[in-house]
């Protein structure tokens, strides 16, 4: 197998543990964002980035797009990690189209792209956070109750309260993409 890093931005933890997970099972080395410098990255073939979902877009991500050009010899792996549920296609078009924002047509070939579900504790959000899923709650609470999708409900149940959907066998397609390269 080529030599891998796993380096990832993290800010409840969900898109840390999938980070180590993944490179627990590659036994590969691993970095948060901030602790490594895209020059220290030169050495990896494989990079594996991961980043948290917010807004539309994937926390850190900069660290691959404004640094393209030194990576872009490389394979480069992009793993989001959000509540959005990873199975509905809609959620994976959205995210798609949000990255497609920020991602030149070269880096949309380059980047292999997969998608986790994450975790949320609400008593944790700052703010900001708070007042967006207050927003998000009351205007799904103010939809038809026969138009709303199965994440809504979700939602909708599990508003205010800790949420954990991180699985370590949803990392597996990733694992196995890695190991064919």
């Amino acid at each position: 197998m080529k030599k891998a890093v796993v380096v990832y931005q993290s800010k409840h933890g969900a898109t840390e543990k999938y980070a180590k997970w993944i490179s627990e099972e590659l036994r590969c080395d691993l970095y948060e964002r901030n602790h490594i410098k895209p020059v220290d990255l030169k050495q990896y073939d494989t990079i594996i980035y991961g980043g948290g979902l917010y807004a539309g877009g994937v926390a850190g991500i900069d660290l691959i797009t404004k640094n393209f050009d030194q990576f872009c010899n490389q394979d480069l792996v992009l793993f989001t990690c959000g509540l959005a549920d990873p199975l509905d296609k809609d959620n994976t078009d959205h995210i798609r189209n949000s990255l497609n924002k920020v991602f030149t047509a070269q880096m949309q070939e380059k980047i292999k792209v997969f998608h986790l579900r994450g975790a949320m504790d609400y008593a944790k959000l700052g703010p900001v956070h708070k007042a967006m899923m207050a927003m998000l709650h009351k205007m799904t609470t103010k939809k038809d109750p026969d138009s709303l999708r199965d994440e809504d409900k979700q939602m909708l149940a599990t508003y205010g309260k800790t949420v954990d959907f991180t699985d370590k066998a949803t990392i597996l397609p990733i694992i196995r993409y890695i190991q064919e390269l």
